[in-house]
């Protein structure tokens, strides 16, 4: 059975995930904007849309699954979010608790304030903190010293922090930090893929401290100029799935779930024989034709489709690994706490040797997460430096995460409520040379008539780098309707 070719040219949206949303919405938004017909159609393999944004809400607890937060200094989220008409929706984090903890020696230490990720702007925090030795604050105070990098090419992320800011740095800090971004190992993840702001940093200052001081006092004259609005994380008070709801129901009866594409075949209508068209296999004998194909799956997944078309594409995308992880969202009460947390959360060190890699207190994070007198926690799991733990069942990895809490905070008491959630195959690694792979992949995508690669495998993994992609990729789509007028 084959689904008839419309007259009115027809784009097909592979995948439902937060880019492929926002592709196929940006295609409605421009065809409205321009006045020229065109079908959209968003087929997604599951029996949902919004892929690792995911939002229960229950008894009062608003419960994220996967991303829990938008990051506000890239500008395509926020403006997808204004043009929707959410912006009322928008919470910021709460400020009183803007602090993170890393576990060190059993024990949850501050980082110290003004650490961005991997180096201070400021130093006398560096100084005061548990966190290093005495010689790590040395080796710390030293990197301004550190010559910039002579050499060409791309390097892992952990070279790049050993290099600059020494072994302590890298293990107390970049690397749990890193994990939690990008559940990932920094021994093999590219600096220029992950962290492409310090790289640059010290390209252009010759040291990550004197970069980033630089940085902090144009932001601190710009937040003057122009007002701070939002702060660095934001979501909506119903869950950052707001963004994919708002999105599935403006897209309408055009969304179909439980749609897997099978195969995906190029074709030439005898009654157009100047215009080739594409034709997507679905399970249960069904296809669907198509214009213009618009592919947001995963890399792994894309890559079979697209063999028969371009061998060398599928083997690029086939390079391309990922890790898997888990979330376990917890509630307890805030007297279950030994003593009650003042923090967004804590990220564990590989060198610690526990079952989590990180901790969050999304009740803490953000306003109206649970009920009064509970704090809705969550835990994550796995990741490429914990493979073993995606073994485990549910059970077995809720009693990981309660083990943890009981160990690294007093937390005896059994939680009030529980959820589960695997996320298998969900993050792209951005292995040593991944610039160089994602612009080879897009050079060999673009050989492929009226056909659009896009997601987060390529050239960001945060929510305004998949909206980003997914709408440049309807751009450049949409540009091929526009001649034809």
């Amino acid at each position: 059975m084959s689904a008839s070719f419309s007259k009115i040219p027809r784009v097909a949206v592979l995948g439902g995930g937060i880019t492929g949303l926002a592709a196929a919405y940006r295609l409605r938004e421009l065809a409205a904007a321009h006045e020229i017909p065109l079908e959209t159609i968003l087929l997604e393999s599951t029996d949902r849309v919004g892929g690792a944004l995911e939002t229960i809400r229950s008894d009062g607890y608003v419960i994220e699954t996967g991303a829990d937060s938008i990051l506000s200094e890239k500008p395509s989220a926020l403006r997808l979010v204004k043009r929707l008409g959410l912006e009322a929706d928008i919470i910021g984090t709460q400020e009183r608790f803007r602090r993170t903890y890393v576990v060190h020696d059993r024990k949850l230490v501050e980082i110290p304030d003004g650490f961005s990720l991997m180096a201070p702007a400021l130093l006398r925090p560096v100084l005061r903190s548990r966190l290093f030795s005495p010689f790590g604050k040395l080796r710390i105070l030293a990197e301004p010293l550190i010559p910039r990098r002579r050499r060409r090419g791309d390097e892992s992320l952990a070279a790049f922090v050993k290099r600059r800011l020494g072994r302590q740095v890298l293990e107390r800090v970049a690397q749990p930090l890193a994990g939690g971004i990008y559940t990932g190992d920094p021994a093999t993840l590219s600096v220029a893929a992950t962290m492409p702001r310090f790289v640059e940093l010290e390209r252009r200052y010759g040291s990550l401290i004197r970069g980033l001081k630089a940085a902090s006092r144009s932001n601190r004259a710009a937040r003057q100029a122009n007002g701070a609005r939002w702060s660095l994380f934001i979501s909506f008070t119903n869950g950052v799935a707001q963004l994919s709801d708002a999105l599935a129901i403006r897209l309408g009866n055009s969304v179909r779930c439980r749609a897997h594409v099978t195969g995906l075949e190029c074709q030439t209508p005898a009654e157009r024989p100047r215009r080739r068209t594409w034709r997507l296999r679905l399970e249960d004998d069904l296809s669907v034709e198509a214009d213009a194909v618009v592919c947001t799956i995963p890399a792994y997944a894309a890559a079979p489709l697209l063999r028969p078309h371009s061998e060398i594409l599928a083997e690029r995308l086939e390079e391309i690994e990922y890790a898997s992880a888990a979330t376990v969202n917890m509630a307890f009460r805030e007297t279950d706490f030994a003593s009650a947390p003042q923090s967004f959360g804590f990220v564990v060190p590989a060198i610690e040797r526990r079952k989590i890699i990180a901790g969050s207190f999304s009740s803490l994070k953000y306003p109206g997460r649970a009920p009064g007198g509970m704090v809705l926690a969550r835990v994550f799991l796995g990741g490429a430096l914990q493979t073993e733990m995606m073994a485990l069942d549910d059970n077995e990895l809720l009693a990981a995460a309660t083990e943890e809490f009981a160990a690294l905070l007093g937390v005896r008491a059994l939680p009030a409520l529980t959820h589960v959630r695997r996320w298998p195959h969900s993050m792209p690694q951005y292995a040593i040379g991944h610039l160089q792979r994602a612009a080879a992949i897009e050079q060999e995508a673009a050989r492929l008539s009226h056909f659009a690669l896009a997601g987060a495998f390529l050239r960001g993994v945060g929510i305004p780098d998949c909206v980003q992609a997914g709408e440049s990729a309807a751009d450049a789509t949409f540009s091929h309707f526009q001649r034809r007028v």
